[in-house]
């Protein structure tokens, strides 16, 4: 063996270097996504990206027609207000495009930091939020502020807001009623109106847990709305479990009827 081949030749060394230098660039780039993350989540740029998303939402409902076919929503709406409409996570989007802007209006968010973006366009369109999670009641009500929710949106409705409200749980089982929503409306004795809105360009995010939908411009927006749910002031547990599972139907048809009039070709 020749003295340039040993144990301690430059080749070996840098064998030997390199392991070592792997996981600190590992670190480097973490530290840098976490301050990125951070940095994405303060109030300044929540506000930013927040005015961005509510102006190019706006662009986007200004350039489409409606569906013909859809809900007289704004009939609806009126004659059931204040009621609590129900929509499916990753159709949310398009809530704001059919509330009726002369009716107050207060809209359940989540408690993640994610969520802070969401409240920043939503509050841009003139509605109010509260952060909780209403799906979940029983479950995880202590740990997402389930409870103190409900007590603000059954307050918001005594006081003539209409709510605007995800039905299915957050990370649960997507297109799912949870009995938050159901219990909002027992103790508020106000409806729940089943509710699907969607546009005939959009996109799909197939890797999302609820497939969000993201609206496209120029096409064609479809609002169904199902007859509205009523929950008796004294149900049973098994009696809210079944209007869940009519509520679960109902949103569902809702998103078909929808989709049908908004894919739906029109003659010339």
């Amino acid at each position: 063996m020749s003295k340039a081949e040993g144990p301690g030749s430059p080749d070996d060394i840098q064998q030997i270097a390199e392991p070592a230098a792997r996981p600190k660039r590992r670190k480097w780039r973490v530290r840098l996504k976490r301050r990125l993350k951070a940095a994405s989540r303060s109030p300044g740029a929540v506000r930013v990206v927040g005015r961005l998303i509510f102006e190019g939402l706006r662009a986007i409902r200004a350039s489409q027609r409606e569906a013909a076919g859809s809900s007289d929503y704004n009939a609806i709406l009126h004659d059931h207000h204040p009621a609590i409409v129900a929509l499916w996570h990753g159709q949310h989007l398009l809530a704001p495009f059919f509330r009726p802007r002369d009716l107050p209006y207060l809209a359940l968010l989540s408690r993640s930091a994610d969520a802070e973006i969401n409240a920043a366009v939503v509050e841009r369109f003139g509605i109010e939020t509260v952060r909780g999670s209403g799906g979940r009641v029983r479950e995880a009500a202590s740990q997402k502020g389930g409870v103190r929710a409900l007590i603000r949106m059954k307050r918001a409705l005594d006081d003539g807001f209409g709510i605007c409200m995800i039905a299915d749980v957050p990370k649960g089982v997507p297109r799912e009623a949870g009995l938050g929503i159901v219990t909002l409306a027992r103790l508020s004795g106000r409806p729940i109106v089943p509710s699907a809105a969607i546009t005939s360009r959009r996109r799909v995010l197939e890797k999302t847990w609820d497939k969000t939908t993201l609206p496209l411009p120029f096409g064609r927006i479809a609002v169904i709305m199902e007859e509205p749910i009523f929950v008796p002031p004294h149900a049973s547990a098994d009696e809210l479990e079944e209007i869940r599972a009519r509520l679960t139907l109902a949103i569902e048809r809702a998103n078909r009827r929808a989709a049908d009039l908004a894919d739906r070709k029109t003659s010339h």
